[in-house]
């Protein structure tokens, strides 16, 4: 046991000395794929390579980020697929995972967290950079962001969670950027954050390890220096990550210090005096120099949000030396080289502030009906008859909003999303009330809401528990019906005509070409009611795309004759030279004898049933229509 938390330990120095010179060496764990170039189906090798040689080491793979049970060596033998991505680490060192390296392309599945790990103050904002991939024969289908407290096996869906409502935001897109941002930054938030995707046809797993956030304050520590002085140091629990240029700032009995910038400074020892350092206009608690009985304000807040409408507490306490007493207490939101406005005193707070003290060491600021002008810092101030506490102090900032419903795009199906939101995030635990049409929904508390497709148009509005004579104003969904086969019909629509189009352009070229031959009006036709109706055919422009019949007039006391065009003669079509039919004859079509064609030479024999006297089998050919009068 002793020798394995000796080599544990030995593994984490050696790591943790990799990790500091991983610039001058590149990546301290990464995936190595043999053959480098390979087909789809064929077996790939993937070996975890370390800067150091690791002995016994247990390894840990991943596949599109999630943790596989096997294998547990430092190769794994895989089929090389377009969409899979790999990345290992060692046991007990997942956070020094390898980047994800895809096995064939480099369209496949992959997270890539700019930053493992993020130490930010408390009350500050932080962002979580993140940059996600998948197949571009893929649809995405959903995004989200996780926290995995530790110890906690499975990570939580963030926007499940009470705590964080209005305090984060989404601040990636469909393609690549998955960044998530976080406001009002608070001990508890100190926890592992996870990206996850999905696509239509797989998943980003919820086991890779992704960004770590760590929160925390500032403190003032003191340390005995030289004689009847002491040395005090603004401190953090961890190292913050945007440390760069940070420029620190000092109070002494809540008045600010001109010098020093640095994160120490040295001074001497007074019992009444306190101190107190600020970065990024974010203040670490007041602390005394000598005993406990130094001039100070601590606020019981920083910031507050609170509804347009409605009545706020702004409270502190307060303390001194035991020898001096308090001749004044204020509050005070606008100050000028030392001269405050009581807010008593404000005209435009005229009837809306009280002042309210249970003990001689708190205070608390009422301020009702509030307005969005109203916004601002708020602080206190007190004088005793010996010295005063500081007017430049950060005090507790007011956010005023009011309730809005914003309304998210339908989708497909026709679903809409409502959602409750305010400029700035209210208390945990909220309690949200909607109503419909003037009706309360009594099964939804929560600040999101979600409808299924409607068939008439409905109002809504929202309103927090203890303020429902505050609700947002009411906003109408309306309903629009969407019919799948819309398009479809569309499209088809579209087709046909476009089809049609060129159906017409492709017959008026055609007779265009032809059309100096053709003499018959084909508009009509007047079949003989008494007599067989015969097709008329044009003889000058017979071929396999002409071969519609023509219309006639048929003259009911004699026989129908096909029209011939002879004013031309091509070799392909010879028109006949004459026509001499005989009224009392059978119907004959003329022939031209000069030529005869295997293409046409061939007419359909019939038995002319109505003049069979004579017992001759007379043959009829197709009859043709008659002939133009005028021929040159």
């Amino acid at each position: 046991m002793v020798l394995k938390t000796a080599y544990s330990l030995l593994v984490v120095f050696l790591w943790s000395v990799t990790a500091t010179t991983a610039k001058d060496f590149g990546q301290i764990i990464q995936v190595v794929v043999s053959p480098i170039v390979s087909k789809k189906g064929e077996n790939v090798t993937l070996t975890c390579v370390t800067n150091c040689t690791l002995t016994n080491a247990t390894y840990i793979w991943y596949r599109n980020g999630q943790r596989l049970d096997k294998p547990t060596s430092r190769q794994h033998s895989v089929v090389g697929t377009l969409s899979s991505s790999y990345s290992c680490s060692v046991k007990d060192l997942e956070d020094l995972h390898s980047p994800s390296v895809c096995v064939l392309g480099r369209q496949c599945f992959n997270v890539t967290y700019t930053r493992q790990s993020i130490c930010a103050l408390k009350g500050s904002v932080v962002d979580l950079p993140c940059k996600y991939q998948y197949p571009n024969n893929h649809t995405l289908s959903w995004t989200s962001w996780y926290v995995q407290e530790r110890g906690d096996e499975r990570p939580v869906i963030l926007s499940s969670l009470p705590e964080y409502s209005g305090r984060v935001k989404y601040l990636g897109d469909n393609m690549s950027e998955c960044t998530l941002r976080i406001t009002d930054l608070r001990e508890t938030d100190s926890a592992e954050y996870k990206f996850r995707f999905k696509t239509q046809n797989a998943e980003w797993g919820y086991s890779f390890p992704g960004t770590t956030l760590t929160v925390t304050d500032l403190q003032v520590k003191v340390t005995p220096g030289k004689p009847k002085t002491k040395t005090l140091t603004c401190s953090t629990s961890c190292n913050l990550t945007d440390n760069s240029n940070l420029t620190y700032v000092w109070y002494m009995n809540g008045q600010r210090l001109d010098k020093p910038v640095s994160c120490q400074h040295s001074v001497k020892e007074y019992y009444t005096h306190s101190y107190s350092c600020s970065l990024l206009n974010l203040r670490s608690a007041v602390v005394c120099i000598v005993g406990q009985s130094c001039m100070n304000v601590s606020y019981t807040h920083q910031s507050v949000c609170a509804l347009k409408g409605s009545t706020v507490n702004i409270s502190c306490t307060f303390r001194h030396p035991n020898r001096q007493n308090v001749t004044e207490t204020t509050w005070f939101n606008k100050w000028d080289s030392g001269v405050i406005i009581d807010l008593n005193q404000d005209p435009e707070y005229a009837g809306r502030v009280e002042y309210h003290r249970t003990t001689d060491k708190d205070s608390t600021l009422t301020v009702k009906d509030l307005r969005e002008s109203d916004s601002a810092e708020y602080k206190f101030r007190f004088t005793t008859n010996i010295a005063k506490w500081g007017y430049s102090f950060p005090g507790t900032t007011l956010s005023v909003t009011d309730l809005q419903v914003k309304v998210t795009p339908a989708t497909k199906e026709g679903n809409v999303t409502l959602t409750c939101s305010t400029s700035c995030p209210l208390t945990d635990h909220t309690t949200y009330i909607w109503h419909q049409n003037g009706q309360g929904v009594t099964n939804e508390h929560n600040n999101v809401l979600h409808l299924g497709l409607t068939t008439e148009d409905v109002g809504y509005s929202c309103a927090v528990k203890g303020h429902e004579d505050l609700r947002s104003q009411t906003i109408t969904v309306r309903y629009e019906a969407v019919f799948p086969w819309v398009p479809v019909v569309t499209v088809g629509a579209v087709l046909t005509v476009a089809v049609l189009l060129v159906t017409i352009y492709c017959t008026m070229r055609r007779r265009s070409s032809g059309g100096s031959d053709a003499k018959t009006d084909p508009q009509s036709v007047h079949p003989d009611a008494m007599g067989d109706t015969r097709t008329a055919l044009n003889l000058t422009t017979l071929s396999p795309d002409y071969d519609t019949l023509g219309s006639v007039h048929p003259d009911t006391n004699s026989d129908t004759y096909s029209v011939l065009n002879m004013k031309t003669r091509s070799p392909d079509y010879d028109t006949l030279d004459s026509v001499h039919p005989d009224t009392n004859s059978n119907t004959y079509s003329s022939l031209n004898m000069k030529i005869r064609s295997p293409d046409y030479d061939t007419l359909d024999c019939v038995r002319d049933s109505h003049n069979d006297n004579d017992g001759q089998k007379n043959l009829d050919y197709e009859n043709f229509g008659e002939p133009p009068q005028n021929l040159d």
